[in-house]
């Protein structure tokens, strides 16, 4: 329920469109899950319903990725912002998907480590 969810026309607006040239194309409603668990819930009823999934993360992408161009919910992951593990060992990190690079960072910092614009991990 609200504030975790919305189908305001702004809201569903701002998280129609990315840096893409294409057209805004906005979700039915928004989400803001806050737990693997909430993910997990939200999008088993998705599947059950046949309702499309559209994750959103900051809207910066170039792809048009967050397009809702057949509706359904989005899932907003901003709220999921916990970095939960770093092992200066092995430069690795483990992070919930709402963390930013500018976040990540500041938390680095006195590290001696930093994540650049453009990397991606997998894991």
């Amino acid at each position: 329920g609200a504030p975790n969810v919305s189908m305001a026309t702004a809201v569903r607006d701002q998280h129609g469109h990315d840096e893409s040239m294409h057209p805004c194309a906005p979700p039915d409603a928004v989400v803001w899950p806050q737990s693997v668990g909430q993910v997990q819930e939200l999008a088993a009823l998705c599947y059950q319903s046949r309702v499309p999934m559209v994750p959103f993360g900051t809207g910066t992408g170039l792809e048009g990725g967050v397009n809702a161009v057949q509706g359904g919910v989005c899932f907003d992951l901003s709220r999921m912002d916990t970095i939960a593990e770093l092992s200066l060992e092995d430069f690795s990190v483990t992070v919930e998907p709402g963390v930013t690079r500018k976040a990540l960072n500041s938390h680095l910092r006195g590290t001696g480590l930093w994540f650049p614009v453009g990397t991606v991990g997998t894991g």
